[in-house]
Order: C-alpha cells, then structure tokens, then sequence
C-alpha cells in the first residue's frame, strides 16, 4: 500500500467548491493527507498553480511581501500549505479576491478549524468554504484493509501504512510529541509539555464516558475555566469529539453533560499501550473504543446539515448516537461489539422518546436484518454504505 494514492470522499466536493468559491480551505488534523489531496487535485485545476508549504523557510520568504508575489501571479492558484503559521495573511488574501473575484484564486491548507486560525472566518467571510479532511474513513481503504486494522492501528496514512505495529507505535509517539511540544503552543496553548501528556492520558481513560470536568480538574490541580480552555483547543484541532447530549421537550430528567471520545482510535490506543487486537479485546475499554471508532467513522459521511448528538436520560433510556436534520430525529443508532446483539429496554425507550422512525444496531461482523419492525441490526460497512445516504 506504501506510496499508492487513496481516494478520498471528499474530492469531489472540493473541486466542486473550486468551481464557484475564490477560496478554498482546507482544514484538518496534522498528517491527515492534506497536502498529499491538493497536490493530486492540482493536477485537475484548469489554471497554473503554485504550491507553497509555509514550513519551508524558502516558500516563507517568498512572501515577505504577500501583495506583491500574489499580484505577479494574479492568474494562477496559489495553494498555501500550513496557513496557520501566517495569519497575517488572511486580511490580504481578501484584498486580493476583491479585486479579482473568480473561482480557485487561493487554496489554504491548515491544522486547525477555522476557529481557531485566527482572523479566517470573518475576514474571509463570503470568499472562502471551508472542507474538513480527516484521518482515513473506513470506507476509503476497506479494499485494501479490514475494519480491525483500521480500528486497531488508526487512520492517519503513515501509521495506516506503516510495515508492523512497532513502527505504528513509534509514529504515535513522534506525532503526539510535536502535538504537544510544537502545534498546540503555535495555535496559542500555552501549557506545560508534561501536564498535556497527562491531559491527553486522562482523557483517553474518559473515551466514550459522559465528561466529568470535576474528575479532571481535581486530579490535574487547575480550574473548571483551564479545563474548558484545554478542552476546546484539543476539539479545535481535531483531536476530541464531544457529543452533545439531545434533548427534546418532555418531562425526562436528561444526563446533560456531554461525552468525549478520541477522534483517532490510533492515538486512543497508543494512550492506552494497547498494542494488539487480542489486547483490546480484554480492556476495559473495548466496547467504548469501538463505540467511539464507529461514530467517528459515521459522523465524518454525514451530509451537510445534519447533526450528531447521543441520547441518554436518567430513567434508563439511553442512545449511541442521534442523528438529527433541522428539528427531525433521522436515526437512532446503538454500537454494540457483539456478533449477537441482543435488543434493550434502554434502547427501546430512546427510540420512543425520541420518535425516530428509523433504527439501527450496528456491530462488528452481523448479517443485515430486521430484529423488530423500523430496528435493523446490521454490521458497520454495511449501514455506512446502504442506509447511510438514504438518511
């Protein structure tokens, strides 16, 4: 597999994006593959481009003065890679469009959201969409590999591809260590290397659980304001999820607080020295692992405008993942690693609560059938291919 190109889901919404939008970002975690998605879209784009990669102290100065390098190349696509390592740029970039507003002016690639790259969003506002690349979907590489190296190993190319898993490892340690050191301080974390390793450490003994910030503020000695400023950073570039709880307007005493998951089973697991599948099969943590694998992989080939929350109330009823479009529940989902999935109460009543009409049990290696009328067990590949986009 080493060296192939992988198609990507989200190509042909890129170069849709490129047809219509001056500028085009595109944001996601460190090592994701971005840079290697641009470089293989440039060689579709219908103009001369440039490629610029602002970690490369010659491409850097090449924009020592921005206006003018952009100025001399008014007709081609300049792609900038790392964006965020410039924010200055992004208030001439829009001067820029202004004064030549066509499609594909400008390609951004950057590892954090828009949120946090600073200045983006407002003043690029109208210019530029922005398309998230995460680590490898199963549905890109299921030909190649199979959902428990996937799951095992993460989704990042390199650690996907490497030759064994000692080497997979070896990757996890190198690319958390310039998260910690290097990234997060460069998109303004400021926290000490040593309290961020035990930060992410505790995190991924809380994957899958409902957030208790009293736990982690007590035992990391800092205040409820730190931890939801560490928090949000760690969301911001890609590194968390946090599901929301759903909510709906009946007289149930609903868990408010949300969940946390890992967003890279790879990195969840080297967190965890779990380093082979029959180690994962005896953790304590396996059935939140593949919850969290599996909504990742979901979340991530949901369409615009929809929403992902998990349902649980204090009587009981409780729910995986909620999949909502506009105010309507599309679909109740519950994860469970079983080959023989067994239908609860507590999931029985989320569906009734919620009034979703259509539901699933998602496992591992099932065949797809009905267990009771609108509630399908069926296994991962099979929801995310079939009943997925007709939600």
């Amino acid at each position: 597999m080493q060296g192939k190109f992988f198609d990507r889901f989200i190509t042909p919404r890129i170069s849709e994006l490129l047809t219509f939008f001056p500028v085009v970002g595109i944001v996601g975690p460190r090592q994701a593959g971005k840079t290697t998605l641009v470089k293989e879209l440039s060689h579709h784009l219908k103009k001369p481009y440039i490629y610029l990669d602002l970690e490369n102290p010659k491409d850097d100065a090449k924009l020592i003065d921005p206006v003018l390098f952009f100025e001399n190349n008014i007709e081609k696509c300049i792609i900038i890679d790392e964006i965020q390592r410039r924010k200055d740029l992004f208030p001439i970039l829009r001067s820029i469009v202004d004064q030549k507003k066509v499609p594909a002016r400008f390609i951004i690639l950057g590892s954090a959201s828009p949120d946090l790259i600073r200045d983006s969003s407002e003043s690029l506002a109208g210019r530029i969409a922005y398309q998230e690349l995460a680590p490898f979907n199963y549905v890109e590489i299921e030909k190649v590999t199979d959902y428990n190296k996937h799951w095992l190993w993460g989704g990042f190319p390199d650690a996907l591809l490497a030759p064994d898993k000692d080497m997979n490892f070896t990757w996890y340690h190198n690319f958390i260590q310039t998260y910690i050191e290097r990234d997060l301080p460069m998109l303004g974390l400021s926290v000490q290397p040593n309290q961020m390793r035990k930060i992410w450490s505790m995190l991924a003994g809380l994957h899958g659980s409902i957030l208790n910030k009293s736990l982690l503020t007590k035992s990391l000695e800092i205040s409820v304001p730190t931890i939801n400023k560490y928090l949000s950073f760690l969301e911001e570039a890609f590194i968390i999820r946090i599901l929301l709880p759903f909510s709906i307007n009946i007289r149930k005493r609903l868990v408010k607080s949300p969940k946390l998951y890992i967003r890279d089973t790879g990195i969840l697991h080297y967190l965890l020295n779990i380093n082979s599948l029959e180690e994962l099969q005896g953790h304590f943590l396996l059935g939140n692992s593949w919850e969290g694998y599996v909504i990742e992989q979901i979340v991530q080939l949901l369409k615009p405008g929809y929403g992902y929350l998990f349902y649980r109330t204090r009587e009981g009823a409780e729910c995986d993942l909620v999949i909502t479009n506009g105010n309507k529940v599309s679909a109740c989902i519950e994860i469970k690693y079983t080959s023989s999935p067994k239908l609860t109460k507590s999931f029985v009543n989320s569906i009734i609560d919620t009034g979703s009409e259509n539901s699933y049990i998602v496992t591992p290696n099932t065949d797809d059938y009905l267990i009771r009328e609108n509630i399908r067990v069926c296994n991962m590949g099979d929801f995310m291919a079939r009943y997925l986009p007709d939600l």
